[in-house]
Formats: C-alpha cells, sequence, structure tokens
C-alpha cells in the first residue's frame, strides 16, 4: 500500500473469521476518539467485503484504504464522529 496513515491503535484479528473482525473493529472505533485511525490486521479474506460494507452503513466511521497483502488484509478505519 503506498499510503500512509497516522494510525492510533492497531486491532489484530488474525485467524478469526466472519463476524469476529468487524465485531471486534467495531468495538475498537467504539473505544476510540474522533479523527483517531484503527489499523487492522485480518487473515480472512472475507474481512475485505465486510469491513467495507461495514464501514459505509456505519456513520461516524470512514474507511480510509484496504491492502491485501499476501494473504494478510489491513484496513484502515477512521473515527468521524
Amino acid at each position: 500500500m503506498s499510503e500512509t496513515f497516522d494510525v492510533t491503535e492497531t486491532l489484530d484479528v488474525k485467524g478469526q473469521s466472519c463476524p469476529m473482525p468487524v465485531v471486534k473493529t467495531k468495538q475498537a472505533i467504539d473505544a476510540l476518539e474522533e479523527g483517531d485511525v484503527l489499523e487492522v490486521l485480518a487473515t480472512d479474506s472475507g474481512s475485505m467485503s465486510d469491513i467495507e460494507g461495514w464501514a459505509e452503513g456505519t456513520d461516524g466511521v470512514t474507511l480510509l484504504g484496504q491492502a491485501d497483502e499476501d494473504g494478510l488484509y489491513t484496513h484502515y478505519v477512521e473515527k468521524t464522529a
């Protein structure tokens, strides 16, 4: 991924499958302050569409970017409200 973000916290959900990456991401985002960026590290390929869909349907969060590097899926989610 060529973009870099000012990551506030990293959430490791490697080895967990649906729905846990989204559930844990929501819990972590709820604990952050507005403007904070959460980096989520996952190994579930479904997390790419799951976290994107969750972010699009959730007020107060923005999906800044995602990356897939050899089975490691990285998501960057900003708390906006």
